[in-house]
């Protein structure tokens, strides 16, 4: 590979993946790269990622956008979890938070010392111990750091948004940075001689775009790394299986949760995610178990409010690049993989390479050391969110449809294995050290989904009965006593965030 210095840096393709990335390098890069990002409006945007997980105010913060005002651009809500309803069995219900459940002590998780109550014939539930489950079902919501001057955490959030209207608000900042935009369709790409890289894009107009460096955010289409550089796909359908979603919004709730449902159907799950001005729906769903006609009859049906628009299939296949970097190109976005939205980790992954790429760009050359960390890395956090999605379909008492026969009875991957069986024996969580999911989401979903451990860690023993009690009834007090004065959702937002 030549030593030629990378000047021009080129986007292909706009969208939430094209703006998110066109910011943070004007950002972080703006000084020594000419940035240029290129893309149609003639072609549509998936439009996925309205809910987001709390690492995207970091990427918020990073740009310097002002929280409040983000939120009026976006029709933004905050987001304080996931209720899964039906999922581990007909009729349950749970909401995995974005925020530790009651209060760690002596070095020892709290859930061990619920399970030492459970063990000994306690009733509550290890949510009656969660101040987002308690904010969550009054449907309250505030900026807490912490609960007063005890030990517990606030509410941790994240943010359902219109993507749309992020990717807008994105782009008017990343042009103010000084990023140029051209509209045109590419048509086709031109290769340097020495090395098969990308030497320019060509679009439909005529218009040639140099670049030393290439960004593929073309979506599904992946115009770039997989048409034209032919790098492999990974299939994880024998996994996952849904391969179509149904989206429609409808009116919006009120009162307005601050939390994002997805409720299990038959041979799939339906979202609902709730914004300032509207209700985003869809069905997720695999055509092998369903068709298309009945999947979309479940979600109007399942609908809160009156439908806004026709509903719109999207069809995808979950997955990931074999190499996410190739020569002078790096996918980012729908373009380097789909996991589908159940736990909202689409925009996580944009934001999560675009901070990974940055850190390793090359300045002089391309280097294979810092193409190999990349591609590890990258494929290393695909498949820990993967075996964290399937975790939620596996892990299942349903029996009730074929799609649940399969999911409950399919072989999946051995560390997801390895971690259900060490939650099941003690409730230990076998977390991998740079996971996106901390211990608490594990811990939450395997309970949710039904894992009931057999046992408990011996630290919980050091407190005796009653004072166990009593730790318990504290956690609830404060728990009682931080909520209740919280104002609705829907009052923070209007009087802080309100789009009118």
């Amino acid at each position: 590979m030549g030593q030629k210095r990378i000047k021009k840096l080129v986007i292909a393709g706009g969208g939430t993946a094209g703006w998110i990335t066109a910011a943070a390098f004007s950002r972080l890069l703006g000084k020594s790269l000419d940035i240029h990002l290129v893309e149609s409006e003639e072609i549509g945007i998936v439009g996925v990622g309205e809910a987001t997980i709390p690492q995207i105010i970091r990427l918020n913060h990073m740009l310097g956008l002002d929280e409040n005002e983000f939120l009026r651009r976006t029709y933004g809500t905050f987001k304080l979890g996931i209720e899964f309803v039906d999922w581990g069995r007909l009729g349950s219900r749970y909401l995995h938070t974005f925020g530790d459940t009651g209060i760690n002590l002596a070095n020892l998780h709290f859930h061990q010392y619920w399970l030492r109550y459970r063990q000994a014939g306690g009733e509550n539930s290890l949510w009656d111990y969660s101040l987002h489950q308690q904010a969550a079902d009054d449907n309250k919501f505030a900026r807490m750091d912490r609960v007063g001057s005890s030990p517990m955490g606030g509410l941790a959030y994240a943010f359902h948004f219109d993507a749309a209207l992020y990717a807008a608000y994105l782009r008017e900042y990343a042009e103010a940075q000084g990023v140029r935009r051209t509209e045109g369709i590419i048509a086709s790409v031109e290769r340097t001689t020495e090395d098969g890289g990308i030497a320019a894009l060509k679009l439909e107009d005529g218009t040639r775009i140099e670049g030393d460096f290439f960004i593929d955010c073309t979506g599904f289409r992946a115009f770039l790394i997989g048409q034209e550089l032919k790098t492999d796909y990974q299939d994880w359908t024998h996994w996952l299986p849904c391969n179509r979603a149904i989206a429609v919004p409808s009116e919006k709730l009120s009162p307005l949760p601050p939390f994002t449902r997805a409720t299990a159907k038959s041979a799939g799950w339906q979202w609902r995610i709730p914004l300032q001005h509207r209700t985003g729906n869809g069905h997720v769903f695999s055509n092998e178990f369903m068709s298309e006609d009945e999947a979309t009859a479940i979600l109007l049906d399942g609908l809160e409010g009156e439908a806004l628009s026709d509903p719109r299939t999207l069809k995808f296949t979950t997955g990931r690049r074999e190499t996410f970097w190739e020569k002078n190109c790096v996918a980012i976005g729908l373009s380097s993989g789909f996991l589908e939205p159940l736990e909202s980790t689409s925009i996580h992954l944009i934001q999560s390479n675009v901070s990974r790429l940055i850190s390793l760009f090359p300045r002089d050359g391309l280097h294979s050391a810092d193409i190999d960390e990349y591609n590890r890395r990258t494929a290393a956090e695909f498949e820990q969110v993967r075996d964290f999605l399937i975790l939620h379909y596996h892990q299942t008492e349903r029996e009730d449809s074929p799609f649940w026969q399969h999911c409950r009875n399919m072989e999946v991957p051995e560390p997801l294995n390895e971690k259900m069986a060490l939650f099941r024996a003690s409730g230990r969580i076998g977390r991998d050290v740079d996971d996106l999911f901390r211990d608490t989401s594990w811990m939450q979903v395997m309970l949710g989904q039904g894992i009931e451990p057999q046992d408990y860690h011996p630290m919980a023993d050091n407190i005796t009965d009653a004072q166990l009690d009593e730790f318990l009834r504290n956690v609830r007090a404060i728990i009682d006593n931080a909520v209740t004065p919280l104002p609705s959702h829907e009052d923070f937002i209007k009087k802080f965030c309100d789009a009118g």
